[in-house]
């Protein structure tokens, strides 16, 4: 975290270290160093809670998976399904199973005839738009929170140059002020050109590293939302056509 890159040496304890002088810096350098710990401790609370969200939600897929082989009907599924929501398989199998549902009951508006040969479903093509939809948004909710990440990875390096910028600043107004370029002079400005530039980069690193494993996991579970709509499309057409 941000927070180790302003620990001091034990041999520099007993002299002002950089984290002294920064203290003695101006109310900018603080401002971007908060700024920067609220990006670094907000995308560690979205790695947090994503990473137990998909721990979740791929332990439930395959406990649905093994549920949706072993049965033998659709709805013997959609009745036991409630208890695994977290899987995104689970919202794609009960959107194809509504748009099943409702086929069958517009084909049949008497109601089913008992054999099963007469349950029938007009249009595949809308089956697999609900199937698409339903992916979409299952796909949108295991992604939420995660394009944080990619944004303090992409700003907080500028928001940290700011600071370099801003200390280098302090630094030649204060040589400028005194005509001195003694250490106890830039000091402060280097201070803020060093800690904001570390803070930065400490925010940013971590945070691209977790978007990219992220992203990677919300893809995998992407692709089996894609074959698994694959399969309920072929047993759908086998089935009810």
């Amino acid at each position: 975290m941000i927070l180790a890159f302003l620990q001091m040496s034990p041999s520099a304890a007993a002299s002002p270290g950089l984290f002294d002088f920064f203290t003695e810096s101006g109310p900018v350098a603080k401002l971007v160093l908060a700024i920067l710990l609220i990006f670094s401790l907000i995308s560690w609370a979205v790695l947090v809670g994503k990473l137990r969200q998909l721990n979740r939600a791929e332990r439930h897929t395959r406990e649905f998976l093994d549920l949706f082989h072993q049965s033998q009907k659709f709805s013997e599924v959609n009745a036991a399904a409630n208890r695994l929501q977290a899987s995104p398989l689970v919202g794609l199998f009960q959107a194809g199973y509504a748009e099943i549902d409702s086929q069958i009951k517009a084909a049949n508006p008497e109601g089913p005839t008992g054999d099963r040969r007469g349950l029938k479903i007009t249009s595949l093509p809308s089956l697999e738009r609900s199937l698409k939809r339903a992916a979409g948004v299952e796909t949108q909710a295991l992604a939420r929170w995660t394009p944080f990440l990619a944004t303090t990875a992409g700003a907080t390096p500028f928001i940290g140059l700011f600071g370099t910028v801003w200390g280098i600043m302090v630094a030649f107004s204060q040589i400028g002020a005194t005509g001195s370029t003694s250490i106890v002079t830039v000091a402060p400005g280097i201070a803020e050109a060093l800690i904001n530039t570390a803070a930065g980069l400490g925010a940013a690193i971590p945070a691209l590293i977790s978007y990219n494993y992220l992203a990677g996991r919300v893809r995998s579970l992407k692709n089996r939302m894609e074959d698994f709509a694959l399969e309920l499309l072929n047993l759908a057409e086998r089935n009810f056509t």
